[in-house]
């Protein structure tokens, strides 16, 4: 599942259990300015919560089918818990709020009166369930990426053990060269000397010759 879908949904979940309390909390306030504050926090949480429903649906449907279809899943659950979200914020908010309760038991065909309590206290159970089942999740990706994060921590001392083996052959062959190197011109140095050599032998081999030459006919001439 996308790491972005999740953390979403985290924070639809918190916000979601956040807002069933403030419900709750709105619903035993006597009409005025605290209960307007309380409203009015209210109603910028549904608008945060509507952002994120659709931010959702957006990651959701550029998934991989097998993973779009599980988070459409969750999707099609969480708007239905804010559309609860809202008619429970349209209770609370009106002057009667008997009368909306009424109005809402009647369209849903209820005729328990602790029913909207119990479903209050439903909604809450499972946004508190779905917020500990994110947060496993994340747990779970946090271990997995605090692992991952070691793997690559022993790569990269592998990699610079493998660095410094690397280096040390390198200056190995360094020395390796230069002592060819000096070999060479060693090697250089002697073949110029035999090449001098060679001909100094030769030349003097040429003018012992001549000599003998010029001593036989001397003594022939005589």
């Amino acid at each position: 599942m996308s790491e972005v879908f999740e953390g979403y949904e985290r924070q639809y979940c918190e916000l979601s259990t956040n807002l069933t309390r403030k419900s709750n909390s709105a619903s035993l306030l006597p009409h005025g300015d605290d209960k307007k504050e309380k409203l009015g926090e209210i109603k910028s949480g549904i608008d945060e919560a509507d952002i994120l429903i659709r931010k959702m649906d957006l990651e959701a449907r550029s998934l991989q089918p097998s993973a779009k279809a599980t988070c459409l899943a969750k999707l099609r659950e969480y708007k239905s818990d804010l559309n609860q979200l809202k008619k429970e914020f349209k209770r609370v908010s009106s002057p009667d709020v008997n009368q909306s309760a009424r109005e809402e038991l009647m369209e849903s065909g209820m005729a328990d009166p602790h029913s909207v309590s119990a479903d209050q206290r439903e909604r809450l159970a499972m946004s508190v369930e779905r917020l500990d089942q994110s947060s496993d999740r994340i747990r779970e990706s946090r271990r997995t990426m605090m692992e991952t994060e070691e793997l690559g921590v022993s790569i990269l001392q592998d990699l610079s053990q493998q660095r410094q083996t690397l280096l040390h052959s390198h200056n190995k062959l360094h020395g390796v060269d230069e002592a060819i190197d000096k070999s060479k011109k060693v090697l250089t140095a002697m073949s110029r000397r035999m090449t001098r050599n060679k001909w100094i032998v030769t030349s003097v081999i040429i003018a012992l010759i001549l000599a003998i030459i010029l001593i036989i006919s001397f003594k022939l001439s005589h």
